[in-house]
């Protein structure tokens, strides 16, 4: 039987079309992750052998309570962040370190609950520890806490390195009260998490020379991934070009089994 020019046009075009099938479905954009907006995940569905240490879900954290919006201690980050991280900790782990973040998204109303916690008569119960030489209504204008911040946009974590394999443990009751200092299993990076003090900008020469070279350690290995640090706390970074358009007030859950 004769087939026609038109026929061998479209059989061609419908076998083109069937070679291309899987193709199509390779390039199809990533699922969410269960629960989440897109393009939200969970830090531990891409990267499970990150640390995590989330200190606002708990009452280890300058309010000296769990921060409103974190009802899981779990780190969130949009995907393209996530992904930047495990890069990030591919690189570090046959050195003998590993990532452990404290902070990932942020809901909207946890910053608002920074602001209130901020106009409070009196923080000293965890001012010792994160912010011992300044005043609570100082840390906005000094800029130590942000009152739009870029993590409820999901390309910001706050982190530190820490030996592969060491405890991850959040310590409590006494075990934590140092004068802004690191009361976990971090390495030394002249203070610790959340502390307000001129010590903590990236690049002070007011702590140890083994300090700053811990310092320089974790910028290069985020920076190689395209993180940039902010320069008043060695410890937060923000991937450019991996934020939502806007921010997001969705409470931090627990990551569905």
């Amino acid at each position: 039987m004769a087939i026609s020019r038109t026929s061998e046009v479209n059989l061609s075009r419908a076998a083109i079309g069937l070679v291309c099938l899987p193709l199509a479905l390779l390039a199809a954009p990533a699922q969410p992750s269960a629960g989440l907006p897109d393009p939200f995940v969970y830090l531990s569905e891409i990267a499970p052998d990150i640390q995590q240490d989330m200190r606002y879900a708990s009452d280890n954290n300058f309010l000296g309570r769990r921060v409103d919006g974190y009802l899981a201690a779990e780190c969130i980050l949009t995907r393209d962040t996530a992904l930047a991280l495990k890069r990030v900790q591919e690189a570090l782990v046959p050195k003998g370190y590993s990532l452990k973040v404290y902070d990932c998204y942020r809901p909207q109303r946890a910053v608002r609950d920074f602001v209130r916690w901020s106009k409070q008569e009196s923080n000293a119960g965890t001012k010792q520890q994160y912010y011992p030489d300044l005043d609570e209504r100082d840390l906005f204008k000094l800029g130590y806490i942000a009152a739009r911040s870029t993590h409820s946009r999901g390309n910001t974590v706050d982190l530190t390195v820490v030996r592969k394999g060491s405890d991850a443990r959040a310590p409590r009751g006494q075990d934590r009260i140092v004068r802004c200092g690191a009361a976990d299993n971090s390495l030394d990076f002249g203070t610790g998490f959340d502390c307000f003090d001129p010590k903590s900008h990236t690049w002070s020469t007011e702590i140890s020379a083994r300090a700053q070279r811990i310092r320089r350690l974790l910028v290069d290995a985020m920076a190689a991934e395209g993180f940039q640090n902010y320069s008043k706390e060695w410890w937060h970074f923000e991937l450019k070009g991996a934020a939502t358009l806007r921010p997001f007030n969705f409470p931090v859950r627990k990551r569905p089994d």
